[in-house]
Formats: structure tokens, sequence, C-alpha cells
């Protein structure tokens, strides 16, 4: 059996904040489709070394009432940094609210514009302990 992983599709409200967010994690616009006559559009992001592992941010144009207000019901997105520490620091400092602190040096939890949990893991081996980090509380869910 041959299968290849293509990308992850998340339903968006407001196109332009979600994109500015996953901007914020170093994603970047790699393909958009406008589609006229279906009224949405779709926007894939990658990692710049990564162009083949995007996430899909759909977006209709007429709204899309049947979104749940809690997009967990697909688990979360994963992205390996290189410093936990210095991407939590740039997303708290964007207004993003860090919902798993990385106290470990490890993994940290934080959700998009859209409530789309995502997962960050630290790259090799996890960094030291270090403040504010080590000392933070949870805050929400992830």
């Amino acid at each position: 059996m041959n299968i290849r992983y293509l990308h992850t599709m998340v339903r968006v409200k407001d196109l332009d904040k979600t994109m500015d967010f996953f901007r914020l994690l170093g994603l970047e616009e790699t393909r958009r489709i406008d589609n006229d006559k279906g009224r949405f559009t779709l926007v894939f992001m990658a990692p710049p070394d990564q162009p083949e592992c995007p996430v899909e941010l759909t977006y209709n144009w007429d709204g899309d009432t049947g979104l749940p207000s809690d997009s967990r019901h697909f688990g979360h997105l994963a992205y390996r940094v290189g410093d936990i520490y210095e991407i939590c620091q740039k997303l708290q400092d964007a207004g993003v609210t860090i919902n798993r602190p990385p106290r470990d040096g490890h993994m940290a939890f934080v959700r998009s514009p859209d409530n789309i949990s995502i997962e960050l893991l630290q790259e090799g081996e996890p960094l030291a302990p270090a403040e504010p980090w080590a000392s933070m509380e949870n805050t929400g869910t992830w």
C-alpha cells in the first residue's frame, strides 16, 4: 500500500487574523485557491523548509454556521521548533495566550484565533527550565 500525507484542513472565521497567527509561528503561504462558484478560499501554509506539510485554511465567504465553537474535534496541529522559549515569547508578545507553558523546556500549547490547538515541541533535547516559563501556570485548555 502506498500512502502520503497531504495536509490538515481547518475551517477559519477570519482568514487574515488566522494567517497572521500562523506567520508568527513561521509558516508561509504556499498556495491559494479562490473559488468564486463555491464562494470559498483555501490558503495552504507550511514551514519554509517543508512545503509538503501544509495546513489548509478553509474560509467560507458567506460565513460558516456549521463551525463548532470548540475546534478540538480533530485534535491539534504539532510543530517542532528550534527554540521553544523564543517562539513562546514571540507569540506572547503578539497577544497569544500560552495555554500550556514550556515549563519542561520541551512542550507548549497555544490556540489559534479559531480555537485550534497547536502543540509546539522543542527540537532535540529539552531546554533547561527557565523563567518565566518554569513557574507559569496553565491557562484554559489546550
